[in-house]
């Protein structure tokens, strides 16, 4: 009874990828949600989004770099590397996506600060 193909072995760090590349993605809109619907919150305090944003994607990318590593060393016989490919390119769009909220961010602080 035996298989001509043995099990694949789990690939955590390729769906911890995807996990934190879909959260880089999206942090900055839920600091925009979270500002536009309390009072408390303003769209300028809601910066620390953009924060959390560079670090998540930071990580998934990370994360899909080790998950292929993985795969290299068990030479193809642990899964994931669909999702360690979808948690990079996901990693790297949240990277630009808080890369670019900072931009807009500190345009804004450079017309506040010229302007009056």
């Amino acid at each position: 009874m035996s298989s001509s193909s043995p099990a694949r072995r789990a690939n955590p760090r390729a769906t911890w990828s995807v996990v934190c590349g879909l959260a880089s993605l999206a942090a900055v809109p839920a600091g925009v949600v979270l500002a536009r619907e309390t009072r408390a919150v303003t769209l300028v305090n809601s910066s620390g989004s953009i924060v959390v944003a560079v670090l998540l994607g930071f990580s998934a990318i990370l994360l899909a770099r080790r998950a292929r590593e993985r795969l290299q060393i068990t030479l193809g016989r642990a899964s994931g590397a669909g999702a360690a490919r979808l948690g990079r390119v996901l990693g790297i769009l949240g990277l630009l996506v808080g890369l670019t909220a900072a931009l807009a961010l500190g345009f804004y602080g450079l017309l506040t600060l010229f302007a009056g």
